[in-house]
C-alpha cells in the first residue's frame, strides 16, 4: 500500500476481513470502536508448562519454524484440548477458561449502541476462524467483527508478523468508521501494546499533517490486560506434543531436508522421596520458619525447598531402586530433628516408619533440606553435625513417593542414541544449564496437585515432575513481565483487572509471537509504528 495510491473504504470491503457472516452497522451510527485480543485477554489459552519442559523447549514448541505444520499456536488441536477437550467444554461454554472481567467489558461494548465491537487475534483463519466462533458462540458474545490473520489480506496483502496484520486491520477499521471518535484496544502483551500506541500515535501525526485528510485524529487508548497462566493437564499436554511430532515427522517426507525428525526425551536430575505439595508446606511453617533468624525471609535471597529425601542426583540404579520397593513405592516418614549449618542451609532429619524399612539416601543420615541462602549448596545440608530433637508436638509425619525429578525436552532424533544417552541434553543445551545444576538438583518449591511427580505416563517414562508451592520464581518458569497500562473499561471505569497488570512483552521468554518466523517477537523499528511488518496509510 502507498500513500499515493488512493483506496476507497466501504462496510463491505471491511467485512471480507471478518470470519462472520454479518451485515455491518453503518458509518454513521459508530461513535466507538472496541477491540479485544483473543488469547489470554479474553479467552485463558494454555501455556506450555515450564515445569514440564525444559527452558529450550518451551521456545521450541511455540517458533512456527520448528515443525513442519507450525508450533503450538498454529496447531488447533492445542486450543481444542483446553480443560477437558471440546465435547465437554462447548456445551457448558469453557466455563473457568475466560478472563471473566474482559466478557463483563464485551458485554457492555455489545450494549452501547454506538459502539463497534471487534475480536482480533493472530491465529490463522483457515485453522482457527471456526473453532474460535464457536467458543465465543459457547459464551453468546455477538462481535460485529471477528478477524483473524489470512493468508492474504483483502487487498493482497501479505503479513510478516501479527502485528503488521493487526496494523493493516485497524487502519481499515479507522478509515471505514470515520466517525468514529475513540478506539480501544485491550490487549495482554507488552510489546504489542506498545506497538500499537505507537501505530495509534504514528496515525494521528500523519492525519493532523495531512490537510485532506479523510478523517479526524482519534483519541486512541491501549489498555494492558494482565493474565491468569493456565497450563493443559500434563498427561494432555504430553500426548498433544508426541501428536504434534508424530505430525511434524510423517510431514518429513514430502519436505526437503531442512528439518530433523523429533522426540521428546528425559532429562533426569535426581531421583528421591517426593513429598506433597501440602507436606512441603507445612514443613515449611511448623519446622523451617521458627528456625530462621529475625528478620530472616525472601528479602535475604532464602529458597525454600521441602521437598524431597535424596536418594541420588541422577537416575539411580535399578539395583538400588529393586531394594527399595522400585518407582512409585510410597513410604511414611517422621521428622526426628532440624539443624543449619552456618546460618547457611536449614535441613530435617528425619527416619523411615517403621525403622526397620529397607531405606537408601545419598546422606548417610536420611534429611530434608528446608531452605539455603542464595551462593550456598544445598550439599551442605550433610554437614550438619548438631541436631536439635524436634519436641513431640512438632514431630511431623509425612507420607513421600519413590520418583525422580524430570524435564521433558524436544529434540533432534538420534537413531544411535539409546534410552540411557537420552536421558542428557545435547552439548548445544548442556552449556546452557551447566551453572544451573545445583540449582535444579535442589529445586525450589512450587505449587502441585498431590505429589511432586508420577513416572511411567502412557506405557513410556514421561514422568511430570513440577516444583512445588512456588515461594520465589522456580527455576524453568517464566518470569513475569511488569509493564503496565492504565485504561478506562468502556469509559466505565479502570480497565481489565484494574487496567494494570503484569504482561508477557520482552520479560517472559517463553511466550513467542503467534506468528514470528524467527521464533522472535516481532520488533518496534520506528516511531512511526512499524512493527514487524511496516506501516504505511493509504487513502
Amino acid at each position: 500500500m502507498t500513500a499515493n495510491a488512493p483506496r476507497s473504504y466501504t462496510t463491505t470491503s471491511l467485512k471480507r476481513w471478518s470470519v462472520l457472516n454479518k451485515e455491518l452497522p453503518s458509518v454513521s451510527q459508530i461513535r466507538a470502536i472496541h477491540v479485544y485480543d483473543f488469547d489470554n485477554t479474553l479467552f485463558l489459552s494454555p501455556l506450555p508448562n515450564p515445569q514440564l519442559w525444559n527452558g529450550g523447549t518451551i521456545g521450541f514448541l511455540q517458533a512456527y519454524e520448528s515443525f513442519a505444520n507450525g508450533g503450538w499456536w498454529h496447531d488447533p488441536t492445542i486450543l481444542a484440548a483446553t480443560g477437558s477437550g471440546t465435547e465437554i467444554e462447548e456445551p457448558r461454554g469453557w466455563q473457568g477458561c475466560w478472563n471473566e472481567q474482559i466478557i463483563r467489558l464485551v458485554r457492555l461494548s455489545m450494549e452501547q449502541k454506538d459502539a463497534l465491537t471487534v475480536l482480533l487475534t493472530g491465529r490463522g483463519e483457515a485453522k482457527f476462524g471456526e473453532p474460535i466462533k464457536r467458543m465465543v458462540a459457547s459464551q453468546n458474545l455477538d462481535f460485529d467483527l471477528v478477524g483473524l490473520k489470512p493468508e492474504v489480506g483483502p487487498n493482497g496483502q501479505r503479513f510478516t508478523s501479527t502485528m503488521a496484520f493487526k496494523q493493516n486491520f485497524l487502519q481499515d477499521l479507522l478509515f471505514t468508521y470515520k466517525q468514529a471518535e475513540e478506539i480501544r484496544v485491550y490487549e495482554d502483551r507488552v510489546k504489542h501494546v506498545s506497538g500499537f500506541r505507537d501505530f495509534f500515535e504514528d496515525v494521528n501525526r500523519k492525519l493532523q499533517n495531512e490537510p485532506d485528510a479523510p478523517r479526524t485524529p482519534t483519541t486512541a487508548e491501549v489498555i494492558q490486560v494482565s493474565e491468569d497462566t493456565r497450563y493443559l493437564d500434563p498427561a494432555t499436554e504430553v500426548a498433544e506434543v508426541q501428536r504434534m511430532i508424530n505430525s511434524h515427522n510423517l510431514a518429513l517426507g514430502n519436505l526437503s531436508g531442512t528439518k530433523n525428525r523429533m522426540r521428546i526425551k528425559r532429562t533426569v536430575f535426581y531421583t528421591g522421596y517426593l513429598l506433597s505439595a501440602q507436606d512441603s508446606n507445612k514443613m515449611v511453617e511448623s519446622l523451617l520458619v521458627p528456625l530462621l533468624p529475625p528478620g530472616m525471609s525472601e528479602a535475604n535471597n532464602l529458597k525454600y525447598m521441602a521437598n524431597s529425601i535424596l536418594i541420588a542426583p541422577r537416575p539411580a540404579p535399578k539395583s538400588i531402586l529393586e531394594k527399595i520397593g522400585g518407582m512409585g513405592k510410597k513410604l511414611s516418614w517422621q521428622v526426628t530433628g532440624t539443624g543449619c549449618y552456618e546460618n547457611r542451609v536449614w535441613a530435617a532429619r528425619v527416619r523411615p516408619i517403621p525403622a526397620t524399612e529397607t531405606i537408601y539416601t545419598e546422606n548417610s543420615t536420611p534429611l530434608i533440606v528446608l531452605a539455603v541462602r542464595k551462593g550456598s549448596r544445598p550439599i551442605d545440608a550433610g554437614k550438619i553435625q548438631n541436631w536439635h530433637p524436634v519436641p513431640a508436638e512438632m514431630a511431623m509425619t509425612f507420607e513421600a513417593i519413590i520418583g525422580e525429578k524430570v524435564v521433558l525436552r524436544v529434540e533432534a532424533d538420534n537413531p544411535q542414541e539409546g534410552e540411557w544417552e537420552s536421558q542428557f541434553m545435547n552439548k548445544g543445551h548442556k552449556r546452557r544449564f551447566q551453572d544451573r545444576n545445583e540449582e535444579i538438583l535442589y529445586p525450589q518449591s512450587g505449587q502441585t496437585n498431590g505429589y511432586e511427580g508420577y513416572v511411567q505416563a502412557q506405557g513410556q517414562s514421561h514422568g511430570y515432575h513440577p516444583y512445588q508451592n512456588n515461594r520465589n520464581n522456580h527455576d524453568d518458569g517464566p518470569r513475569r513481565g511488569s509493564g503496565r497500562g492504565r485504561g478506562r473499561g468502556n469509559g466505565r471505569g479502570r480497565g481489565a483487572r484494574g487496567g494494570r497488570g503484569r504482561g508477557r512483552g520482552g520479560s517472559n521468554p517463553y511466550y513467542k509471537s503467534l506468528d514470528d518466523q524467527s521464533g522472535h517477537e516481532p520488533t518496534n523499528d520506528s516511531k512511526g509504528g512499524n512493527a514487524g511488518g511496516g506501516f504505511s496509510m493509504d487513502y
